[in-house]
């Protein structure tokens, strides 16, 4: 029977584990996320993550600010966008430690392309 091949991620520049990496990438948001993209020199799997970090944790806080000045429904979708923005970042941590190349719908292609030039 033939085994699929195991997805070790590639080993990081940094001295930690990448799956510890990819999981810091996402601990503070965006700011750790450039932290591990200026740091990370060797590792596709932590670049991904540290881009896909940066565009997530951006992309919330402009949904954020956007839904302040939309009225009683902005504030609405605010409450809502809350807990689905804890468990989108809980989600993305745990996927990562796993060592799992967890692209989001969207921008996960365009972060994983930004990765590679780095």
């Amino acid at each position: 029977m033939i085994q699929p091949p195991s997805l070790q991620p590639d080993g990081s520049s940094t001295g930690l584990d990448p799956k510890v990496a990819g999981l810091l990438c996402y601990l503070g948001g965006f700011v750790t996320g450039i932290i591990f993209l200026i740091l990370e020199k060797r590792s596709r799997f932590v670049k991904l993550h540290a881009v896909q970090s940066v565009v997530v944790s951006v992309a919330l806080i402009v949904l954020n600010i956007l839904f302040g000045f939309i009225p009683l429904i902005g504030w609405l979708l605010g409450l809502l966008l809350a807990p689905v923005s804890f468990i989108l970042w809980i989600g993305l941590m745990l996927l990562t430690l796993q060592g799992k190349l967890s692209k989001l719908p969207v921008i996960g292609d365009w972060s994983e392309q930004q990765a590679n030039r780095f």
